[in-house]
């Protein structure tokens, strides 16, 4: 016959083990929830932002402190930062959600942005406004899903996107993003893209929209409700660097463009276009002349496969080149 002390023993094994089960579990069907256990312990050259509500708080290791100041007002928080090639990358994290709040970040120096699945909607300006010219990072944790909404205006020029950069982005992670004013993603200079998943659900102009050059090398990018252009890509004036192509190109991944409502073309790119023989190029449009491909451009070479949706029907356009 077991002993009570045995017993339990037993019991409070049993208990620990459903408590841990439940933990797990929690964590499998809801991931978004790890994002409150974000913290700066054991972590170097690191700010992290945690909204809730109407209000935000910053946290920064000592290790930066001389190089980053903080502005906050009510969940609107100001980052700048003096930091330059003599310090470390500086790596700053969003968590929480706030339905009145943005992250602006001024500076001159590469830096990381983490997203531990964020919500932030900024009524009156964007959610997050870079002014800093060099290349910024955006990573959304794995197993998270940030959103990003802006707001509107009546001011000319207010802002260029739901989500701006002065310089150039590097997406990884997944995110959503409403514009409501202008352009959903705005860069500067050029976009990169991969192992990520963009949603774009609405933008007033383009959905993407980045000067120099875009590439997407894997993931997964989906672009709808926007009034103009799915991705623009401009050569910058005076820019004799040889990263201002104006090019867009596709290495890999998939880029789904629904053209329902747009006035403009689902890619628009002052150099050429191009889709590598991995990447798929899937478009929903209401054109008239499939064949004219008219929605991507004038330079456009294809070794890949572009998938074109029409009424319902299917036109598929391989191997096709039009300069």
């Amino acid at each position: 016959m077991m002993s009570s002390s045995k017993s339990k023993d037993n019991c409070r094994k049993s208990k620990v083990e459903y408590i841990l089960f439940y933990c797990l579990l929690s964590i499998v069907l809801c991931p978004t929830a790890l994002r409150a256990q974000v913290t700066i312990a054991d972590t170097t050259y690191y700010v992290l932002i945690t909204y809730s509500g109407n209000t935000a708080t910053v946290e920064m290791t000592d290790d930066v402190k001389s190089y980053v100041s903080a502005s906050v007002d009510g969940a609107h928080v100001t980052i700048t930062s003096t930091a330059s090639a003599a310090v470390n990358e500086i790596t700053y994290g969003l968590a929480g959600s706030t339905t009145n709040g943005s992250f602006t970040f001024n500076g001159s120096y590469k830096a990381t942005v983490e997203l531990f699945g964020v919500t932030l909607t900024n009524p009156a300006g964007p959610a997050i406004d870079i002014q800093n010219g060099k290349r910024i990072e955006i990573s959304a944790k794995k197993e998270t899903v940030s959103t990003l909404t802006d707001g509107t205006s009546t001011e000319e020029s207010a802002w260029k996107g739901a989500l701006y950069c002065k310089g150039h982005i590097e997406f990884k992670g997944t995110l959503n993003v409403y514009g409501n004013y202008a352009h959903a993603i705005k860069a500067g200079k050029y976009i990169e893209m991969k192992n990520c998943t963009i949603n774009v659900y609405s933008a007033v102009k383009d959905a993407i929209n980045c000067n120099q050059y875009f590439l997407m090398e894997s993931g997964e990018i989906n672009l709808s409700g926007f009034g103009d252009d799915g991705i623009q890509v401009d050569m910058e004036d005076n820019d004799t660097s040889a990263e201002n192509t104006g090019n867009f190109t596709m290495t890999g991944g998939t880029i789904n463009i629904n053209m329902t409502g747009a006035t403009g073309e689902s890619v628009k790119a002052d150099g050429n276009q191009s889709v590598a023989s991995e990447a798929l190029l899937n478009l929903t449009t209401g054109i008239e002349d499939v064949q004219s491909a008219r929605m991507l451009g004038n330079k456009v070479l294809l070794d890949g496969k572009v998938l074109i949706k029409k009424n319902n029907q299917l036109y598929t356009l391989t191997g096709y080149e039009i300069q």
